[in-house]
C-alpha cells in the first residue's frame, strides 16, 4: 500500500512558517547536502499532495523556471520533476486547477486519501501545505513524518504540530546531521491493530 508522507521544513523551536507566514525564506539551512536529502526524499514518491494555497503559490512560480536564466541546476531539476509529476490539489473554493498534472479534489478528502492509497504507484507527498497537513493529521491519514529541523529560533510563526485530537505514536526510523547543523528526521506513524470484538452474550470473540 502506498504510503502518504510529509516533508516539512522546520525551525528548532517547532515552526514551519515565519511570524509572516513565509516559508523557506532565511531561516532555513538550505544548502548541497539539503538539496540531496530532498530529492532523495522525492525520488520516494510520484504525487504531490497540496492544499489550495500552496498549490497556486507553486504554480505562480516553477513553471516560470525553466525560462529563467537565473535560475540554478537544482531549481531546473525540480521544476522539471514537478512539472511531470501527479499534483492532487484539495480545495473547496477552487473552480479549477490548470497545471499539467494536476487534479482538483472538493469533497470527501478522507475517502479520497484512503482510496489513492490503495492505488498502485509510489508514495505521495504532502510539499509543504502545513495548514491541510494539520488537518490530515487530525484524520489520522499521515503515514510517514520527514521533518528537517535547522539550527535556528524563530519564536513565533505556524507551528509544525497544531489542533491534534488525539495522541499520535510515533517511531523513529531515520536520522542524517548535515554540516550545517540542520537534522533529517523521519518518523513512522504506529497504529496499533484493532481489538478483535467480544461477542458478551456469548462469551466469544
Amino acid at each position: 500500500m502506498r504510503k502518504l508522507v510529509l516533508f516539512l521544513h522546520a525551525s528548532l523551536d517547532g515552526f514551519v512558517e515565519g511570524p509572516n507566514g513565509e516559508m523557506d525564506i532565511g531561516w532555513v539551512s538550505y544548502d548541497a547536502d539539503l538539496e540531496k536529502h530532498a530529492k532523495e526524499i522525492l525520488s520516494t514518491a510520484d504525487t504531490v499532495i497540496w492544499g489550495r494555497g500552496t498549490y497556486q503559490m507553486m504554480h505562480s512560480y516553477w513553471p516560470s523556471v525553466p525560462s529563467n536564466p537565473s535560475a540554478s541546476q537544482h531549481e531546473r531539476n525540480h521544476a522539471e520533476w514537478i512539472e511531470k509529476t501527479a499534483k492532487i490539489v484539495f480545495s473547496t473554493t477552487l473552480e479549477k486547477v490548470e497545471w499539467n498534472n494536476s487534479r482538483l479534489v472538493k469533497e470527501d478528502v478522507e475517502e479520497e486519501i484512503k482510496n489513492l492509497k490503495q492505488q498502485p504507484g509510489k508514495d505521495m507527498v504532502i510539499l509543504g501545505s502545513p495548514r491541510f497537513a494539520h488537518y490530515l493529521m487530525r484524520l489520522d491519514l499521515i503515514d510517514e513524518y520527514k521533518i528537517t529541523v535547522s539550527p535556528v529560533l524563530i519564536g513565533k510563526g505556524l507551528p509544525l504540530f497544531q489542533g491534534l485530537r488525539e495522541k499520535i505514536n510515533l517511531k523513529l526510523i531515520e536520522n542524517k546531521t548535515f554540516d550545517s547543523g540542520a537534522i533529517g528526521l523521519v518518523y513512522q506513524t504506529v497504529r496499533c491493530p484493532l481489538s478483535p470484538k467480544v461477542d458478551y452474550a456469548n462469551g466469544k470473540r
